[in-house]
């Protein structure tokens, strides 16, 4: 059984590492490159860095940030924000990036998740989606969770997987920077859908709520910022908690 992987997440606006809630309302959490460099010597499984802001102001990622984190970190990195096409991805993935996570930008050009697998396989794609409960049902979310689509989360993270993306990066925007816990249902309900890994994002607060996702939400991987950013679960100490309840993470 392969080991379940906890991931920081440095969302990344103006240069600096912001926090917010429900996606709105940040505040400063640090220097990327620093933050980095001290996820990578803590333990963490892997880091993702977003540009939060640059799909919704039509510009591209910062390469030259990216290098420079790629630089002081020896754990797989994932990059997305402004990624249009596969000129991007090269980029990017010149400048020390392993993975590549494409959101708005693929929901309005599915195709370009067949690109990118194409070109550099399964495993660089990582499609994001933001989604928020609405009617009775996941609507995801395009520009960083400013624009409403019409497409429904399992369908559309499906379809994705069949498109050719190695792993779907699922964040509740309802459960955004709250610390109440994973949206569980929905991420077992896209395990129980996908053959490709589920990586779980929005909502942890606590401990338990890595259990939570590890368990009842059948989550491959874990993903947090602001508990990270501000040290209120240290990653070593979070993996022995979970070591101990039988969770199998890389110690």
């Amino acid at each position: 059984m392969l080991a379940k992987r906890i991931i920081p997440c440095l969302d990344v606006k103006d240069g600096t590492t912001v926090k917010g809630i429900n996606f709105v309302n940040f505040k400063n959490a640090g220097d990327p490159v620093e933050l980095g460099k001290k996820y990578s010597q803590d333990g963490a499984d892997e880091l993702v860095f977003l540009d939060i802001t640059a799909s919704h102001e039509g510009r591209k990622t910062f390469v030259d940030l990216v290098t420079r984190i790629a630089e002081n970190i020896s754990i797989p990195f994932t990059v997305g924000g402004g990624i249009n096409d596969v000129s991007d991805v090269d980029k990017l993935l010149n400048a020390g990036a392993d993975k590549i996570s494409i959101n708005s930008a693929a929901l309005r050009n599915p195709n370009l998740i067949d690109n990118i697998a194409k070109n550099f396989g399964n495993q660089v794609c990582v499609t994001a989606i933001d989604a928020r409960w609405y009617n009775e049902e996941w609507i995801c979310y395009i520009n960083g969770g400013r624009i409403p689509t019409e497409r429904k989360l399992i369908e559309w993270a499906y379809e994705a997987q069949e498109r050719g993306a190695g792993e779907i990066l699922f964040t509740s925007m309802d459960h955004d920077g709250v610390k109440t816990g994973f949206a569980c249902e929905a991420l077992a309900m896209l395990n129980d859908k996908l053959s490709i890994p589920i990586i779980a994002s929005g909502g942890a607060g606590d401990y338990s709520h890595f259990y939570d996702v590890f368990t009842t939400g059948k989550a491959d991987a874990a993903l947090a910022a602001s508990i990270f950013h501000f040290n209120e679960i240290p990653i070593d100490k979070l993996k022995v908690y979970l070591n101990e309840r039988n969770i199998n993470v890389r110690i």
